[in-house]
């Protein structure tokens, strides 16, 4: 019987859902996620299906990761004082990946997605009561 929820075991995944949707629809250009939890470390595996959206945006409700935060923070600062910080932010960034053990996929996945970050690809939020479990996507066209 076919299910409409992702149970994320066998094939039945919410990653596999994303790479058939952006596989078979040129016409996405935006992206928008209202998701509970989110982890830069899991960046690198949606990634590569979002090459060709130049808009993300992402809102948390329960939980974002120090990580994300404290480089969204600098990514607000980085607007103010490009250069100092820029500079800044670059050496954190390389610190907290050498001293975390990451892998070197997950790595690359971390830095990807702080350049999209600075960049504005994407615009991420916190909802500030924090108390949203939803799992929402919406794949709009240009």
């Amino acid at each position: 019987m076919p299910t409409k929820f992702f149970t994320n075991q066998n094939d039945n995944s919410l990653l596999k859902k994303f790479e058939g949707v952006f596989t078979n629809i040129e016409s996405i250009r935006h992206f928008d996620a209202l998701v509970g939890y989110f982890r830069t470390s899991g960046y690198f595996k949606v990634r590569a299906f979002l090459d060709r959206i130049p808009n993300i945006r992402i809102l948390v409700g329960i939980n974002v990761d120090q990580l994300i935060k404290k480089y969204h923070d600098k990514g607000q600062l980085y607007l103010e004082n490009p250069d100092e910080t820029k500079a800044d932010f670059l050496y954190d960034i390389i610190k907290n990946i050498q001293e975390a053990n990451y892998d070197e996929v997950t790595e690359k996945g971390i830095l990807q997605f702080i350049d999209d970050l600075v960049s504005g690809k994407i615009e991420l939020r916190a909802h500030p009561q924090k108390k949203i479990h939803a799992k929402v996507y919406i794949f709009r066209p240009a």
